[in-house]
This record gives C-alpha cells, sequence and structure tokens, in this order.
C-alpha cells in the first residue's frame, strides 16, 4: 500500500512540474486550444505556412507562426515556399510576391502605412488560403502576432478581412535600469541587461523580451535610466548596445539611449557642456557618428536635464531648446531624434510643482528642431494613482509631444499591489483638452492628429526585471500588454485589452473570463480608495515611496514632502489651486478647466487636487468631507476583501504556481491597505478632531507607531 501511494505521489510531482507555469511566457502561451470543437476546425483550416522571401523578419514571423499554431493546434504544418495548398498560411509583402500583390489592392496597402498589415481569407487557385500581408517585414510580423491572437483568444478564422496600423509612431519602453543592473523603481529584480556580459553573450531572455514586444507593437527600448551615467556611451559599452540592438533589429524594435548633457565633460574631457559651445557642438557630432557606425538604425536619445540634479543647459543660462536642438543636430543627419522629458521642477522656484513644467516649455513652443519631441508625463506631479491629464497637452502647438507613462508601479503600491493600469491609461486619454474645440483629447495630442505633427510617440517606464515572470507580480505583466495595445489602438476598451490579456495568458473559460475582467477593471479604483483618494495626492513614503507618510514636512526641498501636498490643517485639506491658490488651473484651456474651479461643480475624485475643502464640507453621498474620507478608505480595504475571494474562486481555472504567488501578494495587498487607512485616518484626525463615524473598526496600532516605520532597503529606490 505504501509503495502504491509512494507511486501516486511522485506521479503527481511529475504532473505538477511538468504542467506549473512561472508566467515566463507572458500572453505568448501557445498551449493547445482545449475547445475540442474550434480544434478541429483549427486544424481543417490550417495546414501550411508559405513564405516568397527570407528576410530576417520575415523568418522571425514565419517561426513564430510555426511556434504557435504548432503549440495551439497541437498539428505538424508544411513548410512549402512559394506553393501554396488548401489551408495554406501566405505572408509576405506584394514587392516580393506576385502571388500576394494580385489579391490586394493599392488603396488597401496605402491604408496601412509602413507597420501596419492585412489579414484576409482568399480562393487562390481554388485553394481557401489566410493571407497575412503588410508594406514591410515590420508589418508582417505584427500580423503574424495578430493572426496568432486570434487563435489564442478563440476567435472564428473564417472569411477574415482585417486592416491594422499604428496610430502612434514611436511606441516605446523607458528602461531606468542603471549599469550596475539596479533598476531605478524596479520591483522585478535585477535588470535584464548583463553588462558584464555583453557584448558575446546573448541570454535568450533578450530573444524573448523583443518577441514580447512586436507581439503588442513596441518598436523601441531605451535601455538606460533617464538618470544617466555617461559611460554608456563610451566605445566599450556601444559595443555592448551594438550586441543587444542587432538581436531586437529583426523585431522591428530600434535602441535609444539616455544622454548626460555632461558627457562632454565627464567623458570628452572638455571643461564645459555649454551647447552653444563649438567644441561641445562638435564632441556630440562626433559622437553621433561614432554610435551609428555601431548601430545604423539607432533611434536617438532620451535626457532628463536640469530635473531633480540632473545637469541640463540651464546650468549655462541656455534653454531647454537649446540644449535639446544642439543633440538634435548630432544626430539629424543619421535619422536620429531627441525625446526630452519635460519632467523639470526645481528647489529654488517656489511656485506650485504643478505649474513648473508649463512656466518652462510654453515659452519655447515652436523653438525646438522638427527631430525633438518633448516627452510629458500624464499628469504635472508624478505619475500618481489619479491625477488630471497635464496641462501642457494642448498648450504647445508647435511641437510634437510625447506621452510619458509609468508601467511600474512605482506609487500605486509596487510589486505586491495588483492594480490593472489601462483604466488609468484610458482616462488620460481620453481626457478633452479642449484646445481645438471640444473632442480635442489627449490622444489627438499625442498621435499628431490636432497639430498635424508627422512625430509622434509613447512611453512607458518599465516594469520589467529579470524575475523569472518579468514583472514580479504575475498580473502585472496586464499593464506591459495594455502600454504596448493603446499605443497601437488607443480606441480599445480597457474591457478589451483586460480579456485579451486574460485570455491568452490564462484561458478561455467564459465563467473565469467574466470574473477576472471585473477583478482587473476595478482593481486601480480600489487602490486609490484606500491611498489617495478624493484628489490626494503624493502622500506615500519620502524616497522609496512605499506606503503612507503623510506626515513628512522636514525634508529639505519643500516639493519632496508630502505635507506640500495635501495641507491638511484645522480647517481642511486640499491644495488650492484656483485663482485664490497657486492658480495653476490657469494653465488649462476655459472649457476644460471650468468644471474644476468650483468646489461644488468639480468631480469628487479630483476635489482635494484642486481645492482646499472644510472637513464639514457636505459631499454628493450626504456625508461630510470627513466622513467621506472614512468611507473611502474604509470601502477600499473592503474592497481588497472581495479581491481575495474572487480569485480564490477562480482557482479551479488557473495552476496551482500563479495561483498560490498571487494569493499570498492579496494578503500582502490587504495588510498594506489597512495600514494605509489607518495610518492616515489617524494622521489626518489630528487636524480634523472628529470621531470615525460609528461602525467603523478602530485602529490597532497609534500614530506614533506607523510614523516610526522604516523600509531602507525597500526595492526600487
Amino acid at each position: 500500500m505504501k509503495k502504491i501511494l509512494y507511486l501516486y505521489i511522485l506521479l503527481f510531482l511529475h504532473y505538477s512540474i511538468l504542467y506549473a507555469e512561472n508566467g515566463y511566457d507572458l500572453w505568448l502561451r501557445y498551449n493547445k486550444v482545449d475547445n475540442p470543437n474550434l480544434l478541429t476546425t483549427y486544424r481543417q483550416q490550417l495546414k501550411a505556412i508559405v513564405t516568397f522571401e527570407t528576410s530576417p523578419t520575415i523568418q522571425v514571423a514565419k517561426d513564430e507562426l510555426l511556434k504557435g499554431v504548432t503549440g495551439l493546434l497541437h498539428q505538424k504544418l508544411l513548410t512549402p515556399t512559394g506553393i501554396t495548398v488548401n489551408g495554406s498560411i501566405v505572408i509576405g509583402t506584394p514587392n516580393t510576391s506576385a502571388l500576394l500583390k494580385k489579391n490586394i489592392t493599392n488603396q488597401q496597402l496605402a491604408a496601412i502605412g509602413d507597420e501596419g498589415y492585412i489579414i484576409l481569407t482568399k480562393i487562390i487557385d481554388g485553394k481557401k488560403c489566410i493571407l497575412i500581408i503588410g508594406n514591410t517585414d515590420k508589418g508582417v510580423l505584427y500580423g503574424s502576432f495578430h493572426f496568432l491572437r486570434l487563435i489564442q483568444t478563440q476567435q472564428s478564422l473564417s472569411n477574415l478581412a482585417i486592416s491594422s496600423s499604428p496610430a502612434i509612431k514611436l511606441r516605446l519602453l523607458n528602461h531606468w535600469d542603471n549599469l550596475d543592473r539596479t533598476v531605478e523603481r524596479g520591483y522585478a529584480g535585477f535588470s535584464l541587461w548583463n553588462w558584464h556580459t555583453l557584448p558575446s553573450f546573448i541570454d535568450p531572455r533578450y530573444i524573448d523580451y523583443a518577441r514580447a514586444n512586436a507581439s503588442i507593437g513596441i518598436n523601441g527600448t531605451v535601455l538606460t535610466n533617464v538618470n544617466a551615467n555617461a559611460t554608456i556611451l563610451s566605445p566599450a559599452y556601444l559595443e555592448k548596445v551594438k550586441a543587444l540592438a542587432d538581436v531586437f533589429r529583426p523585431y522591428g524594435i530600434k535602441v535609444y539611449l539616455t544622454a548626460r548633457f555632461s558627457a562632454p565633460i565627464e567623458l570628452g574631457k572638455l571643461p564645459t557642456a555649454d551647447p552653444t559651445n563649438e567644441e561641445v557642438k562638435n564632441w556630440w557630432n562626433e559622437k553621433a557618428k561614432e554610435l551609428y557606425s555601431y548601430i545604423p538604425d539607432f533611434g536617438g536619445f532620451l535626457v532628463k536635464a536640469n530635473s531633480e540634479g540632473q545637469p541640463g543647459p540651464q546650468d549655462y543660462k541656455r534653454t531647454h531648446a537649446d540644449g535639446a536642438n544642439m543633440l538634435a543636430d548630432a544626430v539629424g543627419p543619421f535619422g536620429g531624434i531627441v525625446i526630452w522629458r519635460a519632467f523639470v521642477y526645481s528647489e529654488e522656484n517656489p511656485v506650485d510643482r504643478h505649474k513648473q513644467a508649463y512656466d518652462d516649455f510654453v515659452p519655447l513652443d515652436g523653438q525646438f528642431k522638427k527631430n525633438v519631441m518633448v516627452q510629458v508625463k500624464n499628469g504635472a506631479i508624478d505619475f500618481m494613482p489619479r491625477e488630471p491629464f497635464h496641462p501642457l497637452f494642448g498648450a504647445m502647438p508647435e511641437t510634437p509631444l510625447m506621452m510619458e507613462f509609468q508601467v511600474t508601479q512605482e506609487y500605486l503600491g509596487q510589486a505586491t499591489n495588483l492594480v490593472f493600469l489601462a483604466p488609468l491609461f484610458k482616462e488620460v486619454l481620453d481626457a478633452d483638452t479642449y484646445t481645438k474645440g471640444k473632442g480635442s483629447s489627449v490622444a489627438k495630442v499625442i498621435n499628431g492628429q490636432l497639430d498635424n505633427h508627422q512625430l509622434s510617440g509613447m512611453a512607458g517606464v518599465a516594469n520589467i526585471g529579470n524575475d523569472i515572470n518579468w514583472c514580479g507580480h504575475p498580473m502585472a505583466q496586464a499593464n506591459w500588454y495594455a502600454l504596448g495595445r493603446l499605443a497601437w489602438n488607443h480606441d480599445l476598451s480597457s474591457e478589451q485589452i483586460a480579456e485579451e490579456w486574460l485570455r491568452m495568458s490564462f484561458t478561455n473559460n467564459k465563467s473565469f473570463i467574466t470574473k477576472a475582467t471585473k477583478l482587473l477593471l476595478e482593481s486601480r479604483e480600489i487602490v486609490v480608495q484606500y491611498s489617495n483618494p478624493i484628489g490626494l495626492h503624493h502622500i506615500m513614503g519620502t524616497g522609496h515611496h512605499y506606503g503612507p507618510a503623510p506626515w513628512v514636512s522636514n525634508l529639505p526641498r519643500p516639493e519632496w514632502n508630502p505635507a506640500y501636498y495635501h495641507k491638511a490643517d484645522s480647517n481642511g485639506i486640499g491644495f488650492n489651486r484656483t485663482s485664490t491658490g497657486s492658480n495653476a488651473l490657469a494653465q488649462y484651456h476655459p472649457d476644460a478647466r471650468k468644471i474644476w474651479e468650483n468646489m461644488n461643480t468639480c468631480e469628487e475624485k479630483n476635489l482635494l487636487w484642486f481645492h482646499h475643502v472644510p472637513w464639514t464640507y457636505k459631499m454628493k453621498s450626504g456625508r461630510s468631507l470627513w466622513d467621506e474620507l472614512c468611507y473611502q478608505y474604509y470601502t477600499g480595504v473592503k474592497q481588497v476583501q472581495q479581491m481575495q475571494q474572487t480569485w480564490k474562486e477562480l482557482a479551479p481555472f488557473i495552476d496551482a504556481q500563479r495561483f498560490n504567488e498571487v494569493n499570498m501578494l492579496l494578503t500582502i495587498q490587504y495588510d498594506e491597505a489597512v495600514w494605509w487607512r489607518n495610518a492616515c485616518l489617524l494622521y489626518f484626525q489630528t487636524f480634523s478632531k472628529m470621531a470615525l463615524p460609528e461602525g467603523y473598526e478602530k485602529p490597532g496600532k497609534t500614530l506614533d507607531y506607523y510614523k516610526s516605520l522604516r523600509f531602507p532597503f525597500a526595492p526600487g529606490n
């Protein structure tokens, strides 16, 4: 009996190991289709993959289709060259295939541009085929991933007529990775880039990283931290960058680097980095020539200057335009661009931090070179759980503006909290700037439509590290996915993106999809409730930004203190940004700000962002502001408990490894939600002098306890 039991245990362990999932495959899990009827239909429809050329990118597309279709159907495919059979998937460009050219119109091709694709069902010589066509090899690659997504999400492949092209030209990941492999605001381990073993050792993860990005249309990666190190521009490191660029190129991904503005001093031994100095200009020109000799398709520079201690042109009494244009002249002859970050604020400037980027950049509108983009964070403070759109959007019509979102969850619980960010991204993209009348959305600003710009871009600060599941929290992969999908098509809804990712990453089971989609869609709002409700912002722990610390007010720079942002006193709480306060609202178009200007019409989700509100102010719920604040914090905690319950109900549909990981992380998230609630309410209560509403559980710790907590080794700091 013991022997039989032992054998059963061995079989169980073997099965568990064989079928365990650690999240490494991301949304590119090509597991066998679990719908028997659909599987049979797919097998009848897909028999072969046909190509007419063998470029590196076409080969990548072909290999991915073979890997994907074989895994999904458990059926070997034929791979004839230039010969179609019934059930062929034919991929390529009309330039290399007379067959494809004959089955597509010039009008259809013109509509998809350089990176778009068309997927069509056609009868060719009596054989039913599926064509995946692009004007370029990159378009074919993107179309191939779209086709695989159809099978992964169990869509019909009959009578396909799909045409798709990206809304935005530059779709980037910004890595805040340092050369020592630490990652600023990184919560998933160390950097992917092992600079020590490059260029000779190519980690297979580099290829899988490129596959994942190409599958969602990301076409550029900034390898290094915006708090830049000039060493990356040295020849020894350019050899390493070249090795990565060579890996990424077949996947349609260009490499970008951050440029430290003082590099001419640090590397070139010049006495200055003044952008008007001829020696400095020449140093950058020669550095650009050297760089492009290593990487002919190098994308360009991303620059953080005169912000948070970084060097920049203002050190020499020059403008941001002076600095950006000097670099633009250096990379321009090679087709490169400069992305200049608008995240600037100064401790010497007493003006509301909300206003400083606008004040610095709007006067420079029209002064930047044609190959310069200004990269603007989604909001004016710093990637808050919720903040109104940045007033720069719509205020610089002569300058192409690039969106900067943060995928890594610096202010959203980091890698311990389940937070789906598509609703946050959509909230900003759909916001109306009114700069050219109603419907002048932020999305239309950044895609170039509003002001007829040829350059357009959207970037996300990456949440990727060398953890086996890439993102630390298994569910955080959805945010990387959401960034790519919205950069390609910002008309997609959060629900569509959530469903796609869940189907590809877990299962197509309807019961699972219904509950899990709801869980994702509600998650961001829940975190706002238990951390920064009603427009509160930047009240996190200082430095590491982990957990609450609204009491901090002793840091040397005023805008680094949480107390700077909530301004709680005996009368009320909130930052007055109306004409009677900092007047930051004046930076928005009158039609955009009119709702926010009046405390009685301002959406309550932004109320404390724009107004200092009395504790006794009556909210729409009928509760006083204090009672509403309590309600939001307590409801947020309760909602995390509901998230835990929902996740437990999903257990039958999820592999044990990922289920247990998320289950444990939700326990941490609940504890952190309680911490946020108790610490914030105990602190704000010292100003309101009001009791917790009846029926609410009293905090089990004192305010002094919460103030005493320290996290000297918090990740990503």
